[in-house]
């Protein structure tokens, strides 16, 4: 996997865009099994269905392939045409599930530990450093989540923008060593960062980890900008040096340019899944309609996945098992109990 030649991981986003590859859309036999699943598994809440009571018995072997791509090729996929349109809700959310299930164990991504999360401007205040950015209408930079895949389910778009924007972190790191190898020394180095006042049990308010990582035989990235400069509001956090400021603003400055990245336009029943090890994901400002039924509106799964890579020991910080097979990643409160809210809670 070091050889960068070789490596499906590696690509530009110049490239893809003109590729189709990474791009799988639904058949209307797919569609069928998928309605068929959603009967079988009825009215059950969300946290009640497992892989097997989601059966796919052709789609699963297809979403096997293209869940494999995801963790051990190019490190991403979107899956087009779920008839979110002509779904309720709860089907959407419960078709939706149980397709993530077919790549993983849903894991908490907040403090109220939602295992399905909504992705809507609830009018938080960007400047507030415990705000999380997909809580607003405002540009999200290029990061990366606490999980091995992170999945998105287009239920309604905005009146304008609002546009996926990936890159291949893993690029990024091959040229960084080419072009910069003294800010890479700085990225491999820990960082401070902020846990947003989501607080696992025993530990501190913030933490430590690097940016960037040589291990497994990979490049793996856990790349959080926002949450290293707000971890600055602790008074034990010493301001980020020349260096660091430099490091991460080569590192924006590269997954910014159009060569590298590609940028893709959900449409309602789009869903795209992110291998969070070698991928960095932004989405750009948008603008939303006035109305509350026509707002923006997308689902997110944070997946364990039971085939990933061979963490870095650091990640435990962050993940707490990082064993490959378990059930790793998320956010994790003592006294939560885990939920999968069909409605914006």
């Amino acid at each position: 996997m070091d050889n960068e030649a070789s490596d499906p991981a590696v690509w530009l986003g110049s490239d893809m865009a003109g590729r189709d590859d990474w791009l799988y859309t639904f058949s209307d036999d797919d569609i069928a099994e998928i309605e068929g699943a959603v009967g079988v598994a009825g009215e059950r809440d969300l946290t009640d269905v497992a892989k097997a009571d989601f059966p796919l018995a052709n789609l699963g072997a297809t979403l096997a392939q293209i869940q494999n791509d995801v963790i051990h090729g190019r490190g991403f996929v979107l899956l087009r045409g779920l008839p979110v349109d002509r779904w309720s809700r709860a089907e959407s959310a419960l078709a939706y599930w149980g397709i993530g299930l077919h790549f993983g164990e849903p894991v908490s991504q907040n403090a109220q530990g939602h295992l399905l999360g909504h992705v809507r401007d609830a009018g938080k205040d960007p400047s507030d450093p415990v705000t999380r950015i997909y809580q607003t209408s405002y540009l999200q930079p290029y990061h990366t989540d606490s999980s091995d895949i992170v999945g998105l389910l287009c239920l309604r778009k905005s009146k304008s923008g609002g546009a996926s924007r990936i890159v291949s972190s893993t690029a990024i790191y091959h040229e960084m060593e080419r072009r910069h190898p003294d800010l890479l020394a700085v990225l491999e180095q820990p960082f401070n960062i902020d846990r947003k006042n989501e607080i696992p049990a025993g530990m501190a308010p913030h933490y430590t980890i690097p940016m960037f990582y040589r291990h497994g035989g990979h490049r793996t990235v856990f790349y959080v900008r926002d949450f290293v400069e707000a971890a600055l509001r602790f008074d034990d956090v010493p301001e980020l040096t020349t260096a660091q400021i430099e490091a991460l603003d080569t590192v924006d400055a590269m997954a910014a340019d159009p060569a590298f990245h590609l940028e893709i336009a959900f449409e309602p029943g789009d869903i795209q899944f992110l291998h969070n090890h070698q991928m960095l994901h932004a989405r750009t400002t948008f603008e939303d309609y006035p109305e509350p039924e026509r707002r923006r509106h997308l689902l997110r799964l944070w997946l364990s996945a039971p085939n990933g890579r061979e963490l870095p020991p650091a990640f435990a910080q962050r993940y707490g098992e990082i064993a490959v097979g378990s059930r790793r990643g998320g956010i994790h409160i003592p006294g939560v109990a885990l939920s999968a809210p069909v409605e914006v809670v």
